[in-house]
């Protein structure tokens, strides 16, 4: 199973969508600074997760939440304590 999840900083207003088996142990990491562009904006919380059956759906759908489209969709759907200017 694979999982697109998206991650809200709410100290930097800031989102990250990513891709991951195992969404548990990819957040510890991102919290961790494991990675260089999210170490930046550390605490992250998990504000959406969908599952897959392949990596190629997966993919798919992350690629589609870093669109502008996908982006438009993130703010009408998700609802998360965004700043007057996000």
């Amino acid at each position: 199973m694979y999982f697109v999840y998206i991650l809200y900083s709410s100290k930097f207003d800031k989102t990250y969508v990513g891709l991951t088996e195992d969404v548990e142990k990819r957040i510890i990491e991102h919290n961790n600074k494991k990675s260089s562009y999210t170490s930046k904006y550390i605490p992250w919380k998990v504000i959406h997760v969908e599952s897959f059956s392949t990596r190629i759906e997966a993919r798919k759908r992350e690629k589609y939440f870093k669109s502008g489209a996908g982006r438009r969709w993130m703010k009408a759907n998700i609802n998360w304590p965004r700043s007057s200017t996000g």
